[in-house]
């Protein structure tokens, strides 16, 4: 068990360190996208780089590869590993193992191993795991951040808002419909990792001086 826990931890991470933005400039334009913009390798900069069709598509693999490295865990450490038990409450390891490679693509986003650990914010990857663990608080999350960042032309505003709409709506979830408790925790983490990554962009919106997406 130790085992698979750690190979669907690294999987996860080198998953998730495919900096996709990074690779779609230097294909598409010939650029290093990190020495553009905010100098991230993320959708958001892509797209005020590069534009709005290279920018969709940076959202796209960088989602499909955070949420794949989640359907892995489960396919590694499967429904059947057994049951956790803390103060009552029964958590499959399978959803422990999800929780840990959704961490772990996030992390991988944000500090890539193939890009000198300089990468993006974690939006799109962690919405990418919310698609494969809690699917209706990460397509709640993801129309929230459209609408907000469309409305205000501010991404960081709509994905702080659609990672606290996405958690927000984990908690009724869990409470009516018993989804895995694990899942609210990760959600949680989450939001502190986006908030952690997005302190310069919290600064300019509160003086008011924060880039717009165009």
């Amino acid at each position: 068990m130790i085992a698979e826990f750690v190979a669907v931890v690294v999987i996860a991470y080198l998953l998730g360190s495919i900096p996709f933005g990074l690779i779609i400039g230097k294909l598409k334009r010939g650029v290093d996208i990190r020495e553009h913009g905010s100098g991230k390798t993320g959708a958001t900069n892509v797209m005020r780089t590069l534009g709005t069709k290279l920018g969709v598509l940076t959202i796209v693999l960088d989602v499909v590869k955070a949420g794949g490295a989640v359907m892995l865990a489960a396919v590694i450490i499967d429904g059947g590993s057994g049951v956790l038990t803390i103060g009552g409450v029964s958590i499959y390891w399978q959803h422990v193992a999800q929780a840990a490679a959704g961490l772990a693509a996030v992390a991988g986003h944000n500090w890539p191993v193939f890009a000198k650990f300089k990468g993006g914010r974690g939006v799109t990857a962690y919405f990418g795991t919310l698609f494969a663990i809690f699917p209706p608080a990460g397509i709640l999350g993801a129309e929230v951040v459209a609408i907000a960042a469309l409305r205000s032309r501010q991404m960081s505003k709509g994905s702080i808002l659609g990672a606290l709409a996405a958690w927000c709506l984990m908690i009724p979830l869990t409470i009516v419909y018993s989804f895995p408790p694990i899942y609210l925790a990760y959600g949680l983490v989450g939001i502190a990792l986006l908030v952690y990554q997005h302190q310069d962009n919290i600064k300019r919106l509160r003086q008011g001086t924060e880039r717009q997406l165009w």
